[in-house]
């Protein structure tokens, strides 16, 4: 069994426990480490236990307390080779910090094996990642901060067991709000963010693929609402047939979290 727990989920921060009976990982540490820590403990989790950080990306909403919390516990970071030297470039990785740049090849670290995958976002190397628990069988996917599901992406999340993915924007409410047009089309553009319909359709390819638990991600604080994007996919989903809590459990993932662990 894994234990799964997004810390944080929003523009304002992004991190999330993976954990086995050998420690746990995080990926991508987006809030200060004073926060991190005190979230961890929050769910019973010691953060000594963190074996290892995976980074989606160099953006600061993935990255703020990444150089305090590493080094604090000296906790090896893995991230892709472009993460890495842009992260570098900007002082947040020092030679203080264990930081070694992955393939797309899988690794093991506290008993899970990682499995990176690349991702579509405007950003200087993106990373997905398939995390499979010392079962060798229970696989959880993280896909995030990518402007479209690619044929790779979808294979990669395919036979996932639990799947969390982005649903960041409803696409009426981002054209009718107050964000400026550019910002605007780079979000909606494929190396910008997945809109709550683009989540939805994914869902349905991936219902009758082996995965029963879906946990809606990085949903944005202007642009959405967790009624919005609940709705988006269960009626996706229902119009092919499936219902929730019956075919698939269905949760979004709050700001920050209120103490809820899976045990997939």
């Amino acid at each position: 069994m894994i234990r799964f727990c997004p810390l944080f989920s929003s523009s304002s921060g992004n991190s999330v426990y993976i954990g086995d009976r050998d420690g746990g990982i995080l990926v991508d540490v987006g809030r200060s480490a004073k926060q991190t820590d005190l979230m961890l403990k929050n769910i019973g989790v010691d953060p000594c236990e963190i074996k290892g950080i995976f980074l989606t990306h160099e953006h600061i909403d993935h990255v703020n307390g990444l150089c305090v919390f590493a080094k604090k516990y000296q906790i090896p970071v893995h991230a892709s080779t472009g993460t890495i030297l842009a992260l570098r470039q900007k002082g947040t990785l020092c030679e203080k910090h264990i930081d070694i740049s992955i393939n797309d090849s899988p690794l093991t670290v506290a008993g899970l094996e990682i499995k990176p995958f690349k991702t579509s976002h405007d950003c200087a190397d993106g990373r997905g990642y398939v995390i499979t628990g010392c079962d060798g069988t229970t696989k959880i996917a993280v896909a995030t901060d990518t402007g479209y599901i690619s044929n790779d992406i979808l294979q990669h999340l395919t036979g996932c067991r639990l799947v969390y993915i982005e649903s960041n924007h409803d696409v009426a409410m981002l054209r009718s709000g107050p964000y400026p047009y550019q910002l605007q089309k780079r979000i909606l553009s494929d190396v910008g963010h997945l809109s709550n319909d683009a989540c939805a359709d994914t869902l349905t390819a991936l219902i009758n693929k082996g995965t029963t638990h879906f946990v809606l991600a990085h949903l944005s604080q202007e642009n959405n609402t967790p009624e919005l994007a609940y709705d988006t996919s269960v009626n996706a989903l229902r119009d092919m047939g499936a219902l929730p809590n019956r075919d698939y459990i269905l949760k979004v993932a709050e700001p920050e979290n209120s103490g809820k662990i899976l045990t997939i």
